[in-house]
């Protein structure tokens, strides 16, 4: 199997170049390092079946040979990210998802498009479910992501229906683990670096409002059984295990034995109250549940960012 990734130097991205060449995949990971690092990569940068292409997927995509897989994962994916990179975002998210789709229609290749729980924008309807056509401001800051993301959904379901390529759409939630960036700016990373260094941990509005975290694996092997799948409808892959942010600010004190204190600051606009995956799709479909415990996740994922931080 030949597969393209593009955003494969991402957090996630590096993450499912690993897994497909453990799996005996061939794998061509496409980056233009706005938001990836070639750091992520270096443990495979030398495999004889991976090749690292630096490219802008906005601009034309050109793969020689056959491919198998198409995966797009290339977008800015934090707060921080798109709001700095906002007209990259809206570009990644409509040209590039045009540009892979059609490697892909030319190739023969089976699609993925990494879309988002931030399609749901702001919900009204809790949990979210792939129905729930979502409670979006397209004009507010967050929204050169969110309607990134709608319209990258629009436009590969487009390519199944009018092209006949076989696609698929997996709506990540939250995530996390090792190789996410300190600079980040989510909330897992931000937590773990102030943590770690002592330094007061800034929790928006009063910390009421929740979120769902999955660790990585979790992740990758739902990525992998849908690709694996017939479902060509948009699938949640995340964890439905929901929390405050207050309640992880807490948890990760305790964790990183820190004796940072927590300060409030002003809720970000159109920041969303609650956030949390019904994944009854994604258990019914592919037999797929979260196992990584949220508190090993966070275990694991602190030792990483403090062997990061001393160096």
């Amino acid at each position: 199997m030949r597969v393209l990734v593009t955003g494969g130097a991402g957090f996630i991205g590096s993450h499912l170049c690993d897994f497909l060449l453990a799996r005996g995949g061939d794998v061509i990971c496409m980056d233009n390092l706005i938001t990836g690092s070639e750091e992520n990569i270096a443990q495979i940068s030398s495999h004889p079946r991976f090749a690292f292409a630096r490219h802008d997927v906005t601009e034309y995509i050109r793969v020689d040979g056959p491919l198998d897989w198409v995966l797009h994962l290339a977008s800015p994916a934090s707060p921080r990210d798109y709001l700095e990179l906002p007209i990259q975002t809206l570009k990644v998210g409509g040209l590039g998802t045009h540009n892979a789709l059609g490697v892909a229609k030319a190739k023969r290749a089976r699609f993925l498009l990494a879309s988002t729980s931030e399609v749901y924008g702001d919900p009204l309807t809790h949990p979210q479910r792939e129905d729930y056509w979502g409670n979006v401001n397209p004009v507010g800051p967050r929204g050169v992501y969110d309607e990134a993301k709608r319209f990258a959904e629009a436009m590969t379901m487009a390519y199944h229906r009018y092209h006949g390529v076989d696609t698929r759409i997996v709506r990540i939630f939250n995530s996390f683990g090792p190789r996410i960036r300190v600079d980040d700016g989510r909330a897992i990373p931000a937590f773990m670096t102030q943590a770690l260094r002592g330094n007061p941990i800034t929790v928006f509005g009063d910390g009421s409002q929740t979120r769902s975290f999955q660790y990585i694996s979790d992740l990758i092997d739902g990525i992998w059984r849908l690709m694996e799948s017939p479902l060509t409808e948009p699938v949640n892959i995340g964890n439905p295990q929901e929390m405050t942010l207050l309640d992880l600010a807490k948890r990760i004190i305790r964790l990183a034995r820190s004796r940072s204190e927590i300060v409030f600051r002003p809720l970000p606009e159109d920041d969303p109250k609650r956030r949390q995956p019904d994944i009854g799709r994604a258990r019914r479909e592919l037999g797929w549940e979260p196992r990584v415990d949220t508190e090993e996740g966070l275990r694991l994922t602190l030792e990483w960012f403090r062997e990061k931080l001393e160096r």
